[in-house]
């Protein structure tokens, strides 16, 4: 039997998570990523081509939902799957009307604006694969919110989910895409059982801090919600440490990005971590923080890189040649290279 891989492309709402909801349930072999619109899309496609590369599949199957592209997008991404160096399949299944140009000149490109994409994806892939009820049910959850059928049954649980993804940003997507996905479809799977309960609106909302909780607390003693995202994060930090260094002068640091309270994560971070001097969060905003335990006097070293300044353990700047990144390596290049010259002018 011929080897496969799908890479899943969708969006950040609850219609992109939903969309590989669905392909979660029938393949095994999926790469998850996510966008929003305009240069991301790009970027993440490139990113599929270079793992693409290295997983040197026999059949490459490149599967993009709830997001419209350009016609110069398609173009581009078609010919890039056609010089890849396996085979590789394109299929776009989106319901954005915005994308009508692109449907009407592309054969793989597949638009209905009557249903959410989550929607298109189930009723493509059910028939080859299998119906399954508890899916099903939650597709028409995902339907009846995205397309905004007040009138539906589920519009109101729809509501709720909406709001869920929406507003669970514990897990950093730039830094940790793969752990932001499975937390998010992790938390989709654990809503699905309060579907059938009485006014099941109201139950899952009264429900979504303690599945939260349940996701960050695994096998842990029970703590607050700030506490035990902050405790999730510092492992994944302390787990990617290594690629995300820096050296300043003779001090090592290492580099976040919109990282969010960053005086508690940063501060739990170098106490778990002693062998770090200081802590450096930048922002989409050129916003940069700065944090230390003791051992570098980050307000010297904020004045030096970011024109700013502040208290020996906790400071600030602006970084105004810091070009915003969907991709965290790009942003970590940019801040060694920021460092760099630097560190030259003052040679």
């Amino acid at each position: 039997m011929q080897s496969y891989h799908l890479y899943h492309l969708s969006h950040t709402d609850l219609d992109g998570y939903g969309c590989q909801m669905v392909t979660n349930h029938y393949f095994d072999e999926v790469s998850y990523y996510n966008s929003n619109y305009g240069r991301e899309i790009e970027e993440r496609f490139s990113e599929i081509l270079e793992e693409m590369e290295s997983r040197n599949a026999e059949l490459n199957i490149v599967l993009i939902t709830d997001l419209n592209l350009s016609v110069q997008q398609c173009e581009k991404f078609e010919q890039d799957l056609q010089n890849a160096s396996t085979e590789a399949r394109l299929l776009l299944l989106d319901h954005h009307k915005s994308g009508q140009d692109s449907y009407e000149g592309y054969p793989w490109y597949l638009l209905d604006d009557s249903r959410c994409a989550t929607k298109i994806t189930y009723d493509f892939f059910a028939p080859l694969y299998g119906e399954d009820k508890d899916l099903a049910q939650f597709v028409d959850v995902v339907n009846a919110v995205d397309i905004w059928l007040s009138d539906d049954p589920h519009f109101e649980l729809g509501k709720v989910a909406l709001g869920l993804v929406a507003n669970s940003r514990e897990i950093n997507r730039i830094m940790f895409a793969k752990a932001n996905n499975h937390y998010l479809l992790t938390l989709l799977q654990s809503i699905q059982p309060y579907f059938n309960q009485p006014s099941p609106h109201i139950a899952l909302e009264d429900a979504i801090h303690s599945l939260k909780k349940a996701y960050f607390r695994d096998k842990k003693p029970d703590n607050t919600l700030s506490n035990l995202v902050s405790e999730h994060m510092v492992s994944l930090l302390t787990r990617n440490k290594e690629r995300m260094s820096i050296k300043y002068k003779d001090y090592k640091g290492i580099v976040t990005y919109n990282i969010g309270n960053v005086s508690v994560v940063g501060n739990d971070f170098l106490v778990a971590n002693p062998e770090y001097d200081f802590f450096m969060d930048i922002t989409s905003r050129k916003t940069v923080s700065f944090r230390s335990n003791g051992k570098a006097d980050v307000s010297k070293i904020a004045k030096s890189l970011a024109n700013g300044g502040g208290h020996p353990n906790a400071s600030g700047g602006m970084l105004a040649q810091f070009k915003d990144s969907f991709i965290y390596d790009r942003i970590l290049a940019q801040t060694k290279e920021l460092i760099a010259k630097e560190e030259r002018k003052n040679d």
